[in-house]
């Protein structure tokens, strides 16, 4: 708990950080690979720090985490301290970030406030900060070696060879790969709705990482990730090395599952809602559903840009044709013809029936998953009970809009996973 000399502080100073962070995190990103040059090379995702979505996520996390602590800010109103930790710890336990990285992290970024703020970083105002960072961060450990000891791994070690048994063109675009182990370790235990992270060599040399959903139940020997390449500016160079390189038989190193956004174990009537590429979560839950022969009633609801376009289309056919009380609504937004004329365009949550007591999973572009979710609250699902996955940096549902018109995915199907 924050003390109450620093809580006063920081309710005072709150606005001003707020308002200056997403300056200060690119000079504290700087200032850190200018000392350790192998963070970005091997670490951290080389085109989310070009594009700055990376340093806006860490300096919002904090300025959120601190608003909780002090009631100085309205965060999120879709997540609190639990969720917002939980999200960062699980992707840092799939990266395989330790303990005293965080320490590395503190210098540049005090350092970077520092330089940015001058003579206004008082040493008051100095010491309540470094208490919310360290709150922050402690937390963070804790959660993070608790995942550690559950996946039995020690030091960060989150790394197996994973041999690729099979390769499929889902669309153009969407390649999925099968993998299974090439070490001695047992297969894989996660649940629906997880991620792992894959790292590969590129031909600069560096190692870079990234997540994908597995797009497969739980239970198996083998695990599959469905992969959208990455085109734009800049181009995926993870997504597009693995679509362009890897055949079966090459080998990946794949990190433990992670991911708090799972299917919960209950008997309530479930809405997987997603577009594009955000369909691969929703297919391992319905594969879970299907394989567990779930009676819950179960809505599935896809976005896409066209039948041609939509990734796992027959295999999320014959799952929802496996599960008795299932439902499915599909929208085009161009599709190729013939096809029901009320389903083109967008998606559209309102006119769908849904059953009291529904639990909602959103996965897809971020304004898809903020218009699906301002349609559900409307409908009086509560938000306890709508649950997303952000693909790339969590800047959170609110913060899309503040982003200039050119740099929003679309929504039907936009870009997505290369950049978790």
């Amino acid at each position: 708990m924050l003390s109450e000399k620093s809580a006063t502080v920081v309710r005072a100073t709150l606005p001003v950080l707020a308002d200056t962070i997403d300056r200060i995190t690119p000079v504290f990103y700087g200032k850190m690979f200018a000392a350790s040059p192998g963070l970005l090379r091997d670490l951290f995702n080389r085109g989310n720090q070009a594009n700055h979505t990376q340093a806006r996520a860490l300096g919002r996390s904090i300025v959120a985490f601190a608003a909780m602590l002090t009631g100085g800010l309205t965060g999120d109103p879709g997540q609190g301290p639990e969720e917002l930790l939980s999200r960062i710890a699980h992707k840092h336990v799939s990266l395989g970030v330790t303990p005293d990285q965080y320490t590395i992290v503190h210098r540049h970024l005090f350092d970077a406030i520092a330089e940015m703020l001058g003579d206004a970083v008082t040493g008051e105002v100095a010491a309540a900060w470094d208490e919310v960072y360290w709150l922050m961060a402690g937390a963070l450990i804790a959660q993070e070696s608790a995942l550690y000891t559950r996946a039995g791994i020690t030091g960060g070690e989150v790394w197996r060879p994973w041999r690729v048994t099979a390769r499929i063109e889902e669309t153009p675009d969407v390649a999925t790969f099968t993998l299974r182990s090439a070490g001695d370790g047992a297969p894989l235990p996660f649940r629906p709705g997880q991620y792992v992270s894959v790292r590969v060599e590129l031909p600069d040399g560096a190692r870079q990482i990234r997540h994908y959903s597995l797009s497969c139940a739980p239970g198996g020997d083998e695990l599959r990730i469905s992969v959208k390449r990455v085109e734009g500016t800049p181009d995926g160079e993870v997504s597009n090395h693995l679509h362009a390189e890897v055949r079966e038989g090459d080998v990946l190193d794949v990190s433990v599952p992670c991911g708090e956004v799972v299917l919960h174990d209950e008997d309530s009537p479930v809405l997987l809602a997603s577009a594009g590429i955000g369909c691969t979560p929703m297919i391992s839950m319905l594969a879970h559903l299907a394989a567990t022969g779930t009676t819950r009633p179960v809505t599935v609801v896809h976005a896409d840009r066209s039948q041609r376009t939509h990734p796992l289309r027959a295999e999320l056919g014959l799952l929802t044709a496996r599960i008795p009380q299932a439902v499915t609504h599909i929208w085009y937004e161009y599709p190729e013809r013939p096809w029901p004329a009320e389903r083109t365009g967008l998606a559209d949550l309102s006119g769908i029936d849904l059953l009291d007591g529904t639990r909602a999973y959103l996965c897809g572009p971020v304004p898809f998953m903020r218009a699906a979710r301002e349609q559900l609250l409307r409908r009086g699902v509560p938000g306890s009970r709508v649950h997303y996955e952000v693909f790339g940096p969590d800047l959170g549902l609110g913060d899309e809009a503040r982003a200039p018109e050119a740099a929003r995915p679309r929504t039907a199907a936009g870009r997505h996973r290369d950049d978790r």
